[in-house]
């Protein structure tokens, strides 16, 4: 009788952060692992989002809609990453749905672990957002 509680239990002690929905992480949870060097999280918005906002602190920049499309794209995350796609990426931009997309994508391209805050750095339905979190930022010199 107590053996399925049991096991329940353990599933909910052992559940990934994206437990809630396939591979969203809330802000404060991307800070998290970022800070604890389990994860790059990495700001897919424009060099002008960055310039008129900052970034998350530690994140890391790579333009999702830049003129060289998803090559571009996929080539700076693979520099950021030193050419490895076992590392864990935390993905995010304004509102969550460029995230969503880009996350589909490095999946389809190998990236065997990525994550994406829905929520954004300026919040959305799915939540407050970095920003009004007072999670840190840094200028962006870029």
């Amino acid at each position: 009788m107590f053996r399925p509680i049991l096991i329940i239990l353990a599933a909910l002690l052992t559940v990934t952060p994206a437990a809630a929905e396939e591979g969203v992480i809330s802000a404060p949870e991307a800070q998290a692992l970022a800070g604890s060097g389990r994860a790059i999280l990495i700001d897919i918005r424009t060099p002008e989002e960055w310039r008129a906002t900052g970034i998350p602190a530690g994140a890391r920049r790579a333009d999702a809609s830049q003129k060289d499309g998803p090559a571009g794209f996929l080539h700076d995350v693979l520099e950021i990453t030193a050419d490895r796609r076992d590392v864990t990426l935390v993905l995010i931009c304004r509102t969550g749905n460029r995230t969503a997309r880009a996350r589909a994508f490095l999946l389809s391209k190998g990236f065997a672990e990525v994550y994406h805050v829905k929520e954004g750095v300026a919040g959305s339905e799915a939540g407050a957002g970095w920003f009004k979190r007072g999670l840190p930022v840094e200028p962006c010199n870029c």
